[in-house]
């Protein structure tokens, strides 16, 4: 059941006096105003329009008095819903001495109202009301049934008749369906049913699925002489849910899926009970059995038609906007310079103040409205550092070869924040580094690649004291382990975010004799690398990183390269050996490059060799092998000053 309504044109013409545009014009009056609609075709001297009815208006709309609703409002031509509940003619015999009606649960089903209707003769239903039904797609089948679907398409409220004769004990019960009941549907289907599923039933069986279909049984025919008219208000979430699991659609359940106003009940069983009375001869029983706990408040709006104006953009009056809530059907009160608007009952998607401007600005004419560009002041949001950086070591990383990786901020162990409601064992703890998780995904990943190359940004926890300690940091894990080329990956990043003064304060750790170094920028330490991986600290990458570019132009004269070897004792630093040969070698020494360690056999008494590329260079006249060789020879003196033994030179150029 899809969302589009059949509408026949002879039956809205029949609420006006006046004349209709046709049916091609009407079409495309409503397209215009909320309403898809094309004429589909004809059946016989009447037109059918096919009208997609959106949600939001299906509370109201899936009805004739819906539709012609709107084109009163559209075209400014009276439109009054004849109140049937003035014809009716009732009989002394009360409908509550015919029939009770038992509602289990007042949330599944808001409201219920019966009406009983007697002597009634069954027969064909009048042509008039057969061409409108078969012009809305449905079949005819005597007047009793044939009316009630006429009260439905003219209001919107569905409606069932039962023979009271055939009713169990008299009595009508709305109640979930019983485990393992069982339900024969008036077209001789056959459903199972269980207590999901809302069932209208009498003393002993199911008689109908509340909302959706009838049921054998009670049904009406020929014979039948005394009807109980249904008209209720069934939940839309249960009906819904009902429909779909017996995937069984119709235009009862349509409308309560869609969510009907209960104040509907009495309209749509006051229609059908005069036309009965009218076409099948039958005496309306007084009074209604009507269950209602929980009655539908009535809702009152505030309007400033100022904000009306500010909102749709346009100069509209106090007094058109009256005009067009009271073509709505709206009841409007004057409170200062302020409206008070009532709702209609059946307008149950209003309820906020804009609610009522969409309203007033859909029947004025959205096209009405000039199109001009917003006036307001732009502020340019703030810079966010930290962001900007983020994206940046991103770009960076992937250029080099790197995919980013996004682990859960959870370790099983070695972690100093412990979770009180750990999710698993392996997830007991806060991780304080972002290595372990990123090792495991190496751990993962090398049996499918031959190289593995991972970062990531995250969140790492420490506890400080009774306080927890939250820190942002950068990590890069790499396989097969290297630890120049991971130094050579960190000075390119370092280098790029335009941080300098970069230097490797170097140290062994026994117990795993891995190489590891201390990553600092001047004084400052910024973080650690090891063979296969690192981690700084993204705080502080964030405060060093400049985009400003000191401009220092190259030097015209050619560079001279020495190499140059240290065996120096295994607790050295790298830095004590860099600050010498930059003290003795002076100004003309450009840069030094670290480009090995050694520690093997071949090395006596556990030392370590250091290997280094010096750049000699002068920004005002060629450098000459011999002035590099005093300056070469000054730094090996220097250096072996300290008891370190100076292994070897090579000269480039």
């Amino acid at each position: 059941m899809t969302t589009i309504m059949k509408v026949s044109y002879n039956w809205l013409q029949s609420f006006y006096k006046k004349k209709l545009p046709n049916p091609e014009e009407l079409a495309d009056l409503l397209t215009m105003h909320s309403f898809e609609t094309e004429v589909a075709g004809t059946m016989g001297k009447d037109h059918i329009l096919d009208i997609d009815v959106l949600p939001n208006r299906a509370h109201d709309c899936l009805s004739h008095w819906g539709i012609a609703g709107e084109i009163s409002a559209l075209l400014k031509i009276p439109f009054n819903p004849e109140d049937y509940s003035k014809k009716i003619n009732q009989t002394e015999e009360s409908a509550n001495d015919i029939v009770k009606v038992d509602v289990r649960d007042k949330n599944d089903c808001l409201r219920y109202t019966a009406r009983a209707i007697l002597d009634v003769k069954v027969g064909p239903s009048p042509d008039w009301i057969q061409k409108r039904l078969r012009t809305c797609g449905l079949r005819p089948i005597n007047n009793i049934v044939d009316i009630t679907n006429y009260a439905m398409l003219e209001t919107g409220q569905p409606l069932h008749a039962f023979d009271a004769d055939k009713l169990k004990g008299q009595t009508i019960i709305v109640r979930r369906a019983k485990k393992g009941e069982k339900i024969v549907s008036l077209d001789k289907e056959k459903y199972s049913l269980d207590p999901n599923i809302l069932v209208i039933a009498d003393r002993e069986n199911p008689i109908g699925i509340a909302g959706i279909k009838g049921g054998e049984g009670p049904e009406i025919d020929k014979k039948t002489k005394r009807v109980i008219l249904e008209a209720a208000n069934f939940s839309p979430q249960l009906t819904r849910k009902a429909s779909q699991q017996l995937k069984l659609r119709t235009d009862a359940s349509w409308r309560f899926e869609n969510e009907i106003s209960p104040g509907l009940t009495e309209v749509g069983i006051d229609m059908a009970s005069a036309l009965i009375q009218e076409h099948a001869n039958g005496k309306v029983a007084k009074g209604r059995v009507d269950l209602y706990p929980i009655k539908q408040k009535t809702k009152t709006i505030k309007l400033n038609p100022e904000k009306v104006r500010k909102l749709l953009g346009v100069n509209i009056s106090d007094r058109e906007i009256k005009v067009i809530l009271e073509r709505l059907r709206f009841v409007l009160h004057v409170s200062g310079s302020m409206f008070q608007v009532v709702t209609p009952f059946w307008r149950l998607d209003v309820n906020i103040e804009e609610d009522l401007i969409e309203e007033i600005g859909r029947i004025y004419g959205f096209e009405k409205i000039p199109s001009k560009l917003p006036e307001a002041t732009l502020i340019p949001s703030e810079r966010n550092e930290d962001l900007v950086c983020q994206n940046k070591v991103r770009e960076i990383l992937t250029h080099l070869g790197f995919s980013e990786a996004y682990n859960y901020s959870f370790i099983p162990d070695n972690g100093s924040v412990k979770l009180l409601n750990p999710l698993s064992q392996e997830q007991k703890y806060l991780r304080p580094s972002l290595i372990p998780n990123l090792l495991k995904n190496i751990s993962r990943n090398k049996r499918f690649f031959d190289q593995v190359r991972l970062f990531e940004i995250g969140r790492v926890f420490e506890k400080d004291g009774k306080k927890i300690k939250e820190m942002k940091k950068i990590a890069a894990v790499l396989f097969p382990d290297d630890f120049y080329r991971l130094k050579g990956i960190i000075d390119t990043l370092l280098n790029r975010l335009r941080i300098s003064d970069i230097w490797y304060d170097d140290e062994f750790e026994d117990k795993d004799d891995l190489k590891k170094a201390e990553i600092k920028v001047g004084n400052d330490l910024i973080g650690w690398v090891g063979d296969n991986a690192f981690e700084l600290d993204f705080s502080k990458l964030v405060q060093l990183a400049t985009e400003e570019r000191a401009y220092l132009p190259p030097s015209k004269y050619p560079a001279i390269v020495r190499d140059i070897a240290v065996l120096v004792d295994p607790g050295t630093k790298v830095v004590q050996v860099l600050n010498l040969i930059n003290s003795s070698g002076g100004p003309l020494v450009k840069d030094i490059d670290l480009f090995d360690i050694y520690e093997g056999e071949k090395i006596p008494d556990g030392r370590k060799n250091l290997a280094f590329h010096i750049i000699f260079q002068s920004d005002k006249k060629t450098l000459t092998d011999i002035e590099v060789n005093k300056l070469q020879d000054k730094i090996i003196k220097s250096l072996e000053q300290e008891g370190w033994e100076v292994r070897k030179q090579n000269a480039k150029s």
